[in-house]
């Protein structure tokens, strides 16, 4: 009886360790994705990979996103100031 139990919290055990390891690689290749996609951002812009740094085109490309949605409702003079106020912000990445 006693060999039953050892084999139960054996099996229990090892079944617990795969799912750790598991879960322990995709987060660690999922945390190496990510940083390696930031990089390669980063780089192609000519930018560092400070959060700063990269959270300007995130806002550049919503102003510009939201002059769009403004001229899909026909609103000219908040398109324009829309679209002045992303191409100024993207136009800080260049030096």
């Amino acid at each position: 009886m006693e060999e039953f139990f050892t084999w139960i919290g054996r099996t229990l055990g090892e079944i617990i360790r795969f799912v750790v390891d598991l879960l322990t690689g995709f987060f660690g290749n999922f945390g190496d994705s990510a940083r390696g996609f930031l990089q390669g951002l980063a780089g192609s812009l000519g930018i560092s990979t400070s959060i700063a740094s990269l959270l300007i085109p995130v806002v550049g490309l919503w102003m510009l996103w939201k002059a769009f949605r403004a001229l899909t409702r026909r609103a000219i003079v908040a398109t324009v100031i829309w679209l002045l106020l992303g191409f100024v912000v993207l136009s800080w990445l260049i030096y």
